[in-house]
């Protein structure tokens, strides 16, 4: 039965080119070259304030809920102004801007104030302030950095950590609040700045390989790299998703958007979108969570998206919500033309459910778009827009970026060569000669295969960190990242994430992170019941119990049956590694600081352990 989707031009990885080469590798490139890019992403800047100077280009709710507009021509002359400042505090690469701030207007407005200046700056994790307790984390990246200048959204918010990582004779900007103890400026001051020509010279003298900003990475295996992003990167990975999704020139696109500016994704990937293709953005303070969700449904039904960008876990929300309300129903799928999601895999079963109320709403499907990236490269690198695309498809190389499958093990490795890659991680020239092969072609640690290895041209699929897998005592091999989204798929919605142990092993284990919430609710606990008591309710045992049989029963060998399974009733903690900024799990972390636990796993003394019934 054919299907039917609204239209949204696509393209950009239709004609890909195949080569092996005589190292055993393969080598893949899109067939298609890559378009002009602008000198810097301010420039378009320039160009839709001049078009369209009353366009609202971002815009989110001040106090009162209302919404707070920036229009291109005021954020413009806004721009200028503030570079016109940094211009006189002698910033540069070896004294940038550190930013901690959410999403917001001034946080927009810094970074383009400081691009305009030709000085690069790194936003920085909130959690990293506001969350831990140690501060390690900040303190590294500001010992890596040596800032000139440290932003902060608000004094009384991350007052402590300003106070517990910045230097003394480090300048201090903050946009409201107090700081007590601590000489700082005013937001309000740089903006009140007059623009000079010295502010458009410094603009003018950018380039293709000035550093636009640092993104450090959310340490899933080591501290936090700072990878550099330079103005070629963003402005070709631009140009790169323009060719791939043309709908995105055919008319401004909108978003309704949370992606944090920390990350590639949201910073990087969709505040790009917005000012390269003239767009708006809509800052959206919810979040994918029990808690923030509302928010974020309260902005889809007000403000009709052209292109939605989420990850797996807001796509479950907006589900549920929308199952049950009219009002979203009509305005989320009013204009929008295309999904896409990144982080991690979207459960089909989400997939299918959002495709069935779009059929139900509006007679058609809406286009799911899928991919793989990168902090590294910037971050769009591969692009599923064919006919064929599910959870875990990942598609094929955009225009002009190359890539390369390098057999290791039983699996290959993707690594990437093009003008959107990296040229490195800042003051780390160790880590960055590790990063590149003999070709300079970025090693990512990615494995992928192809969805049918005698039709190449469908495109490949994703196949796990390389990183995380491990052999049993067996010497047979357990592909981590297949195994865990097997049980997260299976164990919806119940499970939140999983830790696969463990390397030298008889068997497979598991350390289930489960949803609280979720939890009490099956098992109809009183809200005061902490979690550990939530986890040990017979109805919350016998969901797990079953949980753990059908997925030994369904496994193939030692390597993908689950024999063990340990309920998590703790936090994981950002400070000691385990859990990144992002929510992401460092496996190989967790192993080690929670050894007591696994050796209690196997060796009996794990009192609340389930084992599978054979």
């Amino acid at each position: 039965m054919s299907v039917r989707y609204r239209a949204a031009r696509v393209g950009g990885t239709l004609n890909p080119q195949f080569a092996m080469g005589d190292d055993g590798c393969l080598r893949i490139t899109s067939g298609e070259a890559l378009g002009a890019s602008p000198a810097r992403i301010t420039d378009r800047l320039i160009h839709w304030a001049r078009l369209f100077p009353e366009r609202t280009f971002a815009a989110k709710r001040d106090q009162s809920g209302d919404w707070r507009r920036l229009s291109y021509r005021d954020a413009l002359a806004q721009t200028r102004s503030i570079a016109e400042a940094l211009l006189a505090r002698g910033l540069s690469a070896d004294r940038p801007i550190v930013i901690l701030s959410g999403n917001d207007l001034e946080h927009l407005l810094m970074s383009l104030g400081a691009m305009w200046a030709g000085v690069p700056y790194a936003p920085i994790s909130t959690a990293y302030s506001l969350v831990s307790q140690d501060y390690g984390r900040l303190r590294h990246i500001l010992d890596v950095l040596t800032p000139g200048l440290v932003f902060a959204s608000d004094g009384d918010a991350y007052g402590q950590a300003l106070r517990a990582v910045v230097p003394e004779g480090v300048e201090i900007v903050v946009n409201c609040g107090r700081l007590e103890g601590r000489r700082h400026s005013q937001f309000a001051d740089l903006l009140a700045t007059p623009a000079s020509t010295a502010a458009d010279q410094a603009q003018e003298a950018s380039g293709p390989d000035t550093i636009a900003k640092f993104l450090f990475t959310s340490g899933s295996t080591k501290l936090p790299k700072g990878v550099i992003n330079t103005q070629r990167m963003l402005c070709s990975n631009q140009q790169m998703l323009l060719q791939s999704f043309p709908f995105l020139a055919e008319e401004p696109p909108v978003l309704v958007d949370w992606l944090p500016w920390n990350h590639t994704f949201g910073g990087n990937h969709n505040v790009g979108i917005v000012l390269y293709n003239g767009g708006t953005l809509y800052i959206d303070d919810g979040k994918p969570t029990a808690h923030l969700i509302g928010e974020t449904l309260r902005n889809l039904r007000e403000i009709p998206t052209s292109i939605y960008f989420n990850v797996p876990k807001g796509f479950e929300e907006i589900v549920n919500a929308l199952e049950v309300d009219v009002e979203l129903q009509r305005m989320f799928f009013s204009k929008v033309k295309a999904f896409m999601f990144a982080g991690a895999g979207l459960s089909q079963a989400v997939w299918d459910r959002l495709d069935q109320i779009a059929e139900r709403v509006c007679g058609e499907r809406i286009r799911m778009l899928t991919g793989l990236g990168m902090t590294e490269t910037a971050p769009f690198a591969l692009c599923a827009n064919g006919a064929l695309i599910r959870s875990g498809v990942v598609g094929l190389p955009t225009p002009s970026l190359e890539v390369k499958l390098v057999p290791t093990g039983d699996k290959h490795e993707v690594r990437y060569r093009g003008p959107s890659v990296t040229p490195g991680y800042w003051r780390a020239p160790e880590q960055t000669k590790a990063a590149f092969d003999e070709e300079n072609y970025f090693c990512s640690g990615d494995a992928l295969r192809f969805i049918d290895e005698l039709q190449p041209s469908l495109g490949l699929m994703f196949d796990g960190r390389i990183a995380e897998d491990f052999k049993l005592s067996t010497g047979s091999f357990v592909s981590v990242g297949p195994l865990r989204a097997r049980v997260i798929v299976e164990g919806a919605p119940y499970v939140q994430d999983v830790v696969v142990t463990a390397p030298d092993r008889d068997d497979v284990g598991i350390i289930i992170l489960p949803f609280i919430e979720a939890c009490r609710e099956l098992a109809r606990c009183d809200r005061s019941l902490s979690p550990a008591k939530v986890l040990a309710a017979p109805a919350v045992l016998d969901y797990f119990q079953g949980l753990i049989d059908r997925l030994y029963h369904s496994g193939t060998g030692t390597s993908s049956r689950v024999v063990r399974a340990h309920l998590f009733a703790e936090s994981l903690s950002i400070d000691h590694g385990e859990v990144t900024d992002k929510g992401s799990i460092n496996q190989r972390t967790v192993l080690t600081q929670r050894a007591a636990l696994v050796d209690a796993m196997y060796d009996g003394t794990d009192l609340t352990l389930i084992r599978a019934k054979r």
